[in-house]
Order: structure tokens, then sequence, then C-alpha cells
């Protein structure tokens, strides 16, 4: 070939090469689709999402041209797939399936019409037709499975093959396309048919059910529940595809009908909301509102026609709002005590969850398949709480509230809310019948009891069966009066059951008793709280032991017969545990009761039965010993009781070893009294631990000397009480956080002629030990009220109180409860201004008594505060047992210079302030320590830096001058 042959080829050439570039380039332009990366899918693939790896190409025209996916080959081909309808907007999907097993493959690939998940708050996706046709790059277009709910293709991938699907969208929108195996896609189809069938039959069954009630009843709310539950029924059909099966719609229809439905929604739930909270009764502007929204609601209606996005979108926000809006009202109205807004209260709640989910739904942070049938679900469930509410009104009262039943269904009514028993003796048949009966709560067959009254005889307490026997006699006899009595009856279990019967005879034509009907009831429970609050009255909670007072009257007892009898001679042995108070410190409070139980028990075991021993104090034992009367078998039974105490105890891994100091006198004067003898037991014992304990000490006469200043000062004390020498002073107690006074702790002096002033620690034990301290406690405690009241009279009203201590002796009287009341009445004090303060240790010696006198003192207005805090074991106990309001920290506690003691100082006041109590600080000594306990709440402090005790007159002056505008022209 020549050369000039030559140079025309390779231009023709050149000219093809840049032609097939140019057209390369311009259908890059026109269908710019690349090639996607293939899904792999194995044999044990069930079902795989692709929505991810579905590449989506819009505006792309009626021809559409992709790379496919490399193939086994690893060639890449490029393919062009033409629209197949006229109405195609040039919207295409493309993704690639690899089948990477050795065995040909059926799946069905699903593009359901509407997904809730993600379909948006504002202008949503309400669903439509997704996918047109799929044309594969091998083989033919794939066959649609008739499908009402979602477009279905099945799809057959041979082994080893890659092969890119090409989808004609309707709209650009996919939310998701699924990859299922025919028989998995099958068995999830009906799990949900199924579960839409209950929950749909549910719906109906409700909406039915309510329109019933409706015209049953006729009242305003009952109309609003059932639109509201077919609201509910036509979203779910539409949902639910049920909708479908009744009418022939199409896509676009659908759309309409599912903004239809959340616009009915919305109405339905404004319109009960406000019929059921009866709003227009509290303010008529609140219907004027729920008008204006209805008639908002109903123009949706329209719009739904013409654009149900839309429409939609605003029933979406209505419907929020609308639960926002209501848990607003229910709880005002609840706090105004609306009963209805209070029921509302779950299934309010529970349409605030729902509202939550269908948020997280629809913005598309929730997509599981599960999560829209279950919102579905949720509608039910709320329509099914709102009819058990309605219903709860509807029915509510009837004859009861009408006033519609006689006398004697009234009085029937009320006796089976007491919960007593009808007790009916039919005399002249005698027999007895209980309604309900009686025998089921003794634990004996039904119907035992009933029959002859004879047969209650067998099954009494035998110290009973005589009384009950004429107590029923004298009713016949006398054929008058009523019947009240208390027996005991012994049920299955072995037990007695205290009974009380009241009852009243029935008389006939003939004047005789031909019946007697009362009521029964048990009492076990309140005579056991008799027995037990006797027991405690008499003998120690811990040890079981007579207490002193107990004591003290065998001791006469004993006494007296001796005075008659030479063969009873008692020796009294005052027993008192040395050092007991140094292991209760070291160890705690639990140790302490362990070793005074121990001791007991040890005790007891050498006494005979006619011997006595009683606990008189914290670690103080009487012994009253009768069995013996020989001196030296006496200083024998001493011996063995110092030795008993001896002998060492084991606590917590650790051996405890006590000794004792023992007082012994032996009685010898006729004209001694029981409580001169124990007082003598006790000089004696008192002398042995001042020789330095662990000995037995006989008393002799000598040692009665040494009391001689104590008998004289109680002479002095008692007659200062009646000639008034006795004064108050007042410790001021002042606010922490202004330092401003808020009250005084009233202290009792006592200016001795003779001996001076002698201070309270040495006069009221003297007192406590005698029958002076009643009578000095309700001076200093009437003296406080008055001296406040002249304060006031002289300077106007002041925000002030005075606290005052109270001892156990008082405590324990049964007349303080009338003797504060009498004294609040006389000096016109308020019973707030008042606070009573009482240490751990009074109210440790009984407990139960103490307990209840403290809650009838609580109940005239007077505080009560727990003085001495931080210095016992129990304290913490006392703060939720007893009715304190106010808790004093010790000075010992305040003062404390250890590291820890700002972290239990900050507890502590922590602890009061959560229990709603007051706090007083005791002994602050800097205004630094002030400042500090202020800062962690303390409310109140008292010590000398705030002020010495002052006298009234002194308090007096004091208050003009802090407080000098409070008198009033």
């Amino acid at each position: 070939m020549t050369q000039t042959q030559i140079a025309p080829r390779r231009a023709q050439r050149l000219l093809l090469l840049v032609l097939a570039l140019f057209s390369a380039l311009c259908l890059g332009f026109v269908a710019p689709a690349f090639a996607v990366e293939p899904v792999k899918i194995a044999r044990d693939d069930t079902a795989l999402d692709l929505t991810a790896t579905t590449g989506i190409y819009t505006n792309q025209g009626a021809a559409f041209q992709v790379s496919t996916a490399a193939g086994a080959d690893g060639i890449r081909r490029r393919i062009e797939v033409r629209s197949s309808s006229d109405t195609h907007q040039g919207d295409w999907a493309v993704f690639a399936l690899a089948n990477v097993s050795e065995e040909q493959l059926e799946r069905v690939i699903v593009a359901p019409h509407f997904r809730l998940s993600g379909s948006k708050l504002f202008w949503p996706d309400l669903g439509s037709q997704r996918i047109m046709a799929i044309t594969p790059s091998e083989g033919f277009a794939l066959d649609r499975v008739p499908s009402p709910d979602a477009d279905v293709f099945r799809i057959t991938l041979n082994p080893g093959t890659v092969i890119t699907f090409v989808a004609e969208l309707a709209s650009p929108n996919l939310p998701q396309i699924y990859l299922w195996e025919p028989d998995v896609y099958k068995d999830t189809v009906n799990a949900f048919t199924l579960y839409r069938g209950i929950v749909l039959g549910i719906a109906g069954l409700l909406a039915v059910f309510l329109t019933i009630l409706f015209v049953v009843k006729g009242t305003s709310m009952l109309p609003a529940a059932a639109a509201l539950a077919w609201a509910v029924l036509a979203y779910i059909c539409v949902d639910f595809g049920f909708l479908e099966k009744l009418i022939s719609i199409t896509s676009s229809d659908v759309r309409i009908w599912r903004a239809g439905a959340e616009v009915a929604l919305a109405s339905s739930l404004v319109i009960f909301l406000f019929t059921y909270l009866n709003l227009n009764r509290w303010h008529v502007h609140l219907g004027y509102a729920t008008l204006a929204w209805m008639l908002g609601l109903a123009a949706l209606f329209g719009v739904a026609i013409v654009d149900p996005s839309i429409a939609a979108g605003i029933a979406r926000i209505s419907f929020a709002l609308t639960g926002v809006v209501g848990i607003g009202l229910i709880i005002y109205l609840g706090f105004n005590r609306y009963d209805r807004a209070v029921l509302l209260v779950p299934t309010w709640v529970l349409i605030l969850v729902w509202l939550f989910g269908g948020w997280m739904t629809v913005t598309g942070q929730l997509s599981n398949d599960i999560i829209q049938p279950a919102l579905g679900g949720g509608l039910v469930l709320i329509v099914l709480l709102i009819g058990f509410t309605v219903m709860q009104h509807a029915f509510a009262g009837g004859a009861y509230q009408q006033g519609l039943f006689s006398d004697l269904e009234r009085q029937s009514l009320a006796l089976t809310g007491s919960g007593d028993t009808v007790w009916d003796w039919d005399v002249a048949r005698d027999r007895v019948v209980t309604s309900p009966d009686v025998s089921v709560r003794l634990g004996l067959s039904p119907g035992t009891m009933h029959g002859p009254a004879r047969n209650w005889l067998p099954r009494l307490h035998p110290d009973d069966r005589d009384r009950f026997r004429a107590t029923l006699d004298v009713l016949l006899e006398h054929r008058k009066g009523r019947l009240s009595h208390e027996f005991r009856i012994r049920a299955e279990d072995g037990h007695f059951h205290w009974l009380k019967i009241r009852a009243r005879p029935v008389l006939g034509s003939n004047g005789e008793v031909i019946r007697c009907v009362g009521t029964i009831i048990d009492v076990t429970e309140q005579k056991n709280s008799i027995d037990r609050l006797l027991v405690d009255a008499m003998h120690d909670n811990l040890t079981g032991l007579p207490n002193r007072e107990v004591f003290l009257d065998r001791l006469q007892a004993i006494l007296s017969l001796a005075s008659t009898s030479d063969s009873v001679r008692p020796t009294v042995l005052a027993i008192d545990i040395d050092r007991y108070k140094q292991v209760n410190d070291a160890l705690g409070i639990a140790a302490g009761d362990n070793i005074l139980i121990a001791i007991t028990r040890r005790l007891r075991r050498l006494l005979k039965p006619q011997d006595t021993l009683a606990r008189l104090s914290g670690d103080e034992f009487g012994l009253i010993l009768v069995s013996e009367k020989d001196p030296g078998k006496i200083a024998d039974f001493a011996d063995a009781v110092s030795k008993a105490i001896m002998v060492p105890l084991n606590f917590a891994n650790r051996e405890i070893s006590l000794t004792a100091s023992i007082g012994l006198v032996s009685w010898v004067d006729q004209q001694e009294s029981a409580t001169s003898l124990l007082a003598d037991a006790e000089l004696a014992m008192y002398r042995a631990k001042r020789s330095g304990g662990n000995r037995v000490e006989p008393f002799r006469p000598a040692f009665r000397t040494v009391s001689t200043d104590r008998l004289q000062l109680e002479t002095d004390l008692r007659r200062a009480i009646e000639r008034k020498e006795l004064t108050m002073a007042y410790q001021p107690i002042v606010r922490l956080a202004n330092g401003e006074i808020a009250g005084f702790e009233a202290l009792m002096r006592w200016d001795h002629p003779k001996r001076g002033n002698i201070p309270p620690t040495e006069f009221i034990p003297i007192a406590e030990m005698s029958d002076l301290i009643e009578p000095l406690g309700m001076f200093a405690l009437e003296r406080a009220s008055t001296d406040l009241m002249d304060w006031e009279r002289q300077t106007g009203e002041l925000p002030l109180f005075v606290s005052v201590n109270l001892s156990s002796a008082q405590l324990i009287s049964s007349e303080i409860y009338n003797d504060v009341r009498a004294m609040l009445t006389k000096t016109q004090c308020d019973p707030k201004r008042i606070k009573l303060e009482l240490t751990e240790s009074v109210v440790m010696e009984n407990p139960e008594q103490a307990r209840l006198m403290l809650q009838k003192l609580k109940d005239t207005g007077i505080s009560l505060a727990l003085d001495d805090f931080g210095t016992g074991y129990s304290s913490l106990a006392y703060l939720t047992r007893f009715p304190f309001d106010t808790i004093k920290l010790d000075k010992a506690l305040v003062c404390d210079q250890s590291d820890k003691r700002a972290v239990l100082l900050r507890s502590v006041v922590a602890m009061a302030r959560g229990l709603e109590m007051q706090v007083v600080a005791e002994g602050i000594q800097t205004d630094q320590d002030a400042a500090d306990l202020a800062m962690m709440g303390c409310e109140f402090g008292q010590s000398y830096l705030f002020g010495p005790p002052l006298g009234s007159e002194s308090v007096l002056r004091l208050l003009k001058e802090r407080f000098p505008l409070m008198k009033r022209a």
C-alpha cells in the first residue's frame, strides 16, 4: 500500500475516535449513571435490606443508561433502559445482586407503598406505588407479584451470576426496598395479618360498644369517646390496608383516605378532651378556643382532597399539641381537686408515650418494621383505657347517688363497711348463726360454730364459760337490756381469741325473747396492746425484770408478812455493775444491752421461787432474798452473785470481764419501810463503789450520816418550792443566719439562804428521786410561760419561743397532759411558743409510754426537742419513732476538734433538714464556728458566745433594745 493511501485511512480512524469520544461525552451528560457494587446473596440470606445500597437517579428522562456491576469475568457493561409508561417522570433506581452460592436462588423484591418510619412530620409521605417495573441486565423484565400494599417482583438468580437491576420509579421517594426469600416473606405477611386482624377486631368492638353505651346512657362524654374510637378504627383500616378490601380505591385515593383519617383522629381527640374535662365550665374562653380549633381541623378535610400531605402534616401537629395542652390542663385541674382530671392521668401518660414513639418513628429514628403496627395497637389501647374511664363515670353513683335505698339497706351497708360479724341467736330453735362465718376466722371448718349456743361452751376459756352462760340466762330472764360481753375462744391452732358481743333481745308477741341479734368483733389485738402496756409499765423492756416501783411494792408486801411471821426475814441487795459506762461507751449500746441480759440470766439461776430480782435503773439491780435467813448463807449468796458477774463474757470475739459493787441490808426494824430499806442497801452499795468496787458491803447505820446533807437539801428544796424561792434564768437562742434572738432556754436557779447558789445538777437529781420533780417541773413551765406573756405585754408580740426541760418522772406521769393544758389555759400562752426538751435517757426508761405521752403533748400544739443529740447510740431511731420536731446538737459534738467534725456535723444537719426538723447547736465557741454551722444549714445556736443566762428583767431590757418597734401605740 502506498503512502498516499495510508494517509486517508489514518485520518478516517482519527475522525472515528473523536466521534466516539464525543458520543461518550454526550451520553455521560445525558445519563451520568455509574456501576454499583453488587450485594452478595447466600443461600441462608432470607431477608436483606437493599435501601442503603440502591442508587436513586431523578429527572433522567424516558431513556436511562447505566454501567452494570462487574460480572464473573470482571467486565462492566453499559445498558440502556426505556420507560414502560407515558406517565413516568424520569426517576430510576439501580441495584446489583450477586449469587455467591452454588445453587439457583428464588427471591422477591419488595417495596412497600407506605412506611410511617421516616415519613416526616411536615408534608409527610403518605404512600403511593413505588416501582412500576424492574429490568435486569440479563434476561427479561421481572414479573410482578400481586400485592395490595407493596410492589413485589419475583427474581431468579443463577449460581455465580452478578445482575444489575434498574427499577422504574413512580415517584422519587423509595423509603424501603427489601430482598426476601418468598416463603419467609409470606410467613411475615401472614404473621402481621393475624396481628392486624386482632387489633382491627378489638378496635371495631370498642367503637360499637361505646356507641351502644352512648345510646343507653346519653352522657356527653360518651359520644366524644365513641367518635374517637371510630376515628381510630378508620385510621387502622387505612394503615392496615383493610379499606382496600372494602372498596376499590387507587393509590392516590389511599393518600386522601389516610390524610382524612389522621385529621379525624386529631379532631376527635380535641373533642374528647374538651367534653370529658368540661372545659366550658372552667372558662368561657376555653370553649371559644376549642371551637376555633375544631373549625380549623374541619377545614382540613377539604385540604386533604387537594393536598393530602399538607392536611396530614397539620393534623399530626394538632394531635401533638392536644397531647401537650391536655397534660397541662390535667395537672392544673388535678391540683384543683377535679376527680375527672385525676382519673385521666394514666390514659394521658400513655398518649404522651405514644406521641414520643410516633415522633421518633416519623423522623426516622425508629425504623423497625414492627413499630408501625405497634403504634396502631397503641391507639387501640388508648381507646380501651378511655372506655374504662368513661364507663366509671357513666355508671358511678347510680342509685346510691340518688338516695334510692331504704334505711335497712343503709344499715346493712354500714355494717358491711365496719367489718363486724353479725351474731344471730334464734332462741326458739336455739340456733346461733354468724355472718360472715366466724368459724373460718378461727381456723375451723365452715359452719362449726353454727348451731345451739351450748356448742360454744367447749371452745370458751374455762374462766369465761360460767360468765358467758350466766350472761345469756340473765338476758333471757329479764327480757330487756343489752348484751355486751367479752370472752376468750380457742382457735384451731390452740390460741385464744378475744371476742366481744354486743346484741339486744327481740321480743315476740307474748313478751318472751325470740331472738338475740347483734355484732361480734375480734378485739384480740386491743387486748394484747393493753396487756403489753401493762407489762411495759411494770417491767423493764430489755430484761423483762420488774422495775423499781414493782420491786418496792413487793418488798413492802414482804415486810408486812415479816412483821407477823418470824419465818420471813428478807434481805435486800443493791447490785451495781462496775465500769459499765466505760464498756458501753467503748463497745456500743448493743454490747451493753447484751451484757445486762447475760447478767440477768446468771442472777436468775441463783434465785429460788420466793426471791425477787428487779432492774432498778440503767446498770443497777435490786434483789429481795427471802429463801435464806442465816447470815452466813446470806453472805455466801452475796459472794455467789459477785462471782457470777465476774465470769467473763464473749462479745464480738472480745472477752469482757466485769465486777459488781453490792450493798446488803437485812430487815431488823419493824418500823422500817420498803423505801428506806432499799435506800440503806443503796447507801451500802455506794460505799462499796467508793471503796474501789468489786466488793460486798453490808449496811451500817453510820452510812446514813453521809446522806444527812442530802436529806436536808431535800427538805430545803421542798420549802423553797412552797415559798417560791426558785427563779428562772433564760439563755438566748439566736438565728445563726442573722444573729437575731429566736428564743430562750429556761434554766432553773436556786439561791439558798445559807448555802448560796445551788446548781441544778445538784438539786434536780434530788427532786427526781423524791416526789418533788413534778411540782418543780410544772413551776418551771408555768413561770417560763408567764414571763413570756409579760414580755409581750410590755414590748408587743414577739417572734420568740421558750424551751423548758422535761424530766422522766414528769413524762411517765399520767397527769402531765392535763397539767400542761391547764397551764396553757391559765397563762393564755400560744402552745406553738413553748418547746419541751427531753434527753435520750429520759425516753429510754419507758419508750412505749413515752411515745404515747409525747404524742398527746404534740397534739396540744407544743413543740418537742431531743436534747443532747449525738451523745447516745439510739438517737437516730428516736427521730422517726417519736414526734420530735427539733434536735439540739450536744456541745461535745459541736466542739469536737477532730478532722471528721465537719463531715459529721454536715451529715447530721442534712439528715435533720431532710426530716423537716429544726437544728440547735449548743456550745458554739467562735464566730467562725457559727458561720460554718449556718452554711451547713443549722438554723439556731446557743452558747455563752451569744449571751449568758439572764434574769427575767434583764431579758425584758434586752428585748426592748433588740425589738424597739414591736410595741404598738
